[in-house]
């Protein structure tokens, strides 16, 4: 699993399951990606480790927009 360093996942990307926004990218054989939102990506996170090529899980931004840091 692959955890992006920069944020890649916007707020127009769209969960494929339920429309939330996505935070979890699974990247396919044949150029074709899943996007899910946490609550989904979550529930499918083995499965899709085991067939897809990449996964991307900016999940932890959701952790980060709860506590924004002081400046």
């Amino acid at each position: 699993m692959t955890t992006a360093l920069a944020p890649t996942l916007t707020t127009s990307d769209r969960c494929d399951r339920c429309g939330a926004q996505a935070f979890i990218r699974a990247r396919l054989g044949g150029g074709h990606d899943l996007l899910f939102c946490a609550h989904h990506g979550r529930k499918h996170l083995d499965k899709l480790r085991s067939i897809a090529e990449e996964v991307i899980d900016e999940t932890d931004r959701l952790h980060a927009e709860e506590h924004p840091s002081e400046g």
